[in-house]
């Protein structure tokens, strides 16, 4: 009970700079080596299997984007729940939505696992795979629906961790898995020579000791909330209670994957096989500078939804407001290193393949070029999930994923051909930029109406 009453004080008391680093770090560098170990993936692919089947391997991408769209539904669902009844102090019920979120991730990760083998070929070829990929792609998706299980459970959980104030036990859950992953990756595609199959198993084997990692750390004495076999039993109310928060980024993660697969498909019949590989790096560059932003977001959900819930309002409009201006720092220096560098960029993933190069280079320039405002968009979203209000988060994160992203992919091309759906992207962010500063704007002086109270 010590260790509860330390965090507890901690997300009360401490200064909320203070604090945000402290939780800020030990996410960034988990989520950073997580997203790196992706795109070593996509390296060791690139130069050792070839471009197409880094094509293959992006096509897959949409359907993982699909069971981490369910993670993040447990995942932050729960974590934001325990924060709040944290910051009542109603610890009894913090656990009962640890345990159910347990069993949603099981039954999630099974259903979604077995369906998702009988309608495998048809998926993938919905989401842009041609004939030439479809192996790669097939070899690879194998491998990790039978992995699923371990990848929902260790994500969602390893968030519940974070939102407990354990950041630095939820980094070293990163680190262990991108540790094993990174190991692995070389050994399974060049010297068992397995290619696309080595790099899949390198990353189940990896989550699957994440797994682990993640349900011993709520059964030791580091954990503020214990697992108790108990609260494995389905409770709808909590189930309700976990599924309405965590249904912004569900909707978020699942409309990205119904994005990719719309831009799989636009990308094969306006630049073919090899463009939908340059995607691929675009993804990976993205989410190098992304993850940095959701690791700000990582850091402040937990001070952000405890202290509403203990209504110290000072404190979560502080909270907004330094996470804003960090999240506009650094997506605007991660946009100006891409503009910058397209072409070494580039070939860190292939160094033979000149058209490859060439069209990665441009895709890199044109669907980043918004990346100094992707920050602000990407906070204020989490922020409204942060504090309850889960209709505002998912229309702000739909609203640049699928309103307004998904029409400028089907009419743009048709003007602009391969450009144009290259320049789908940052279209949709200027529009989804101007809908987040007129929500923002609202909430500053909603908060300083409470404060003035």
């Amino acid at each position: 009970m010590a260790k509860t009453h330390q965090n507890v004080t901690e997300l009360k008391n401490t200064k909320v700079s203070k604090l945000l680093s402290k939780y800020y770090w030990p996410a960034f560098t988990g989520a950073i080596i997580h997203t790196l170990y992706n795109i070593v993936d996509r390296i060791f692919i690139g130069q050792g299997v070839g471009a197409e089947a880094l094509a293959g391997l992006t096509s897959v991408f949409p359907i993982m984007l699909i069971i981490m769209a369910f993670g993040m539904l447990v995942g932050m669902g729960s974590s934001v729940r325990i924060s709040l009844n944290l910051g009542k102090e109603n610890y009894e019920r913090a656990e009962h939505v640890l345990g159910n979120a347990l069993m949603l991730c099981i039954t999630f990760a099974g259903v979604l696992a077995t369906g998702a083998y009988f309608v495998k070929e048809p998926l993938l070829g919905l989401f842009g795979v041609s004939d030439v990929t479809m192996g790669y792609a097939n070899d690879y998706l194998d491998i990790i629906l039978a992995g699923a299980i371990f990848n929902m459970t260790g994500f969602a959980l390893n968030n519940v961790i974070r939102a407990e104030g354990n950041a630095k036990v939820a980094m070293y859950s990163m680190l262990l898995s991108a540790g094993i992953n990174l190991t692995l990756d070389p050994i399974f595609i060049f010297g068992f020579d397995m290619g696309v199959r080595g790099a899949a198993l390198a990353t189940v084997i990896s989550q699957f000791f994440l797994f682990l990692w993640v349900l011993y750390h709520f059964h030791n004495k580091k954990s503020v909330i214990k697992f108790h076999t108990r609260h494995l039993k389905p409770n709808w109310e909590i189930i309700v209670y976990i599924i309405t928060i965590g249904f912004a980024p569900f909707a978020m993660q699942l409309a990205s994957s119904v994005v990719q697969g719309t831009s799989n498909t636009q990308l094969v019949t306006y630049g073919g096989d090899l463009a939908v590989g340059s995607m691929g790096v675009v993804m990976s560059i993205s989410m190098l500078i992304l993850m940095s932003v959701f690791s700000l977001n990582m850091a402040s959900q937990p001070i952000v939804s405890f202290n509403v819930g203990a209504k110290n309002y000072r404190r979560v409009k502080e909270t907004l407001m330094l996470t804003l201006k960090l999240a506009t720092t650094i997506s605007l220096g991660g946009g100006l290193i891409v503009e910058l560098f397209p072409d070494s960029i580039a070939r860190l993933f292939n160094l033979e393949n000149q058209e490859f190069i060439a069209l990665t280079q441009r895709a890199l320039r044109l669907v980043m070029i918004t990346y100094p405002i992707i920050g602000f968009q990407i906070v204020v979203s989490n922020y409204f999930q942060a504090i309850g209000s889960a209709w505002k988060s998912a229309l702000l994160s739909l609203l640049r994923q699928v309103i307004a992203l998904i029409p400028l992919l089907i009419i743009l091309p048709g003007f602009w051909g391969l450009d144009g759906v290259w320049l789908s992207f940052p279209f949709a962010d200027t529009i989804s930029a101007v809908a987040c500063a007129f929500f923002l704007a609202k909430e500053i002086r909603r908060l300083n109406g409470l404060i003035a109270e």
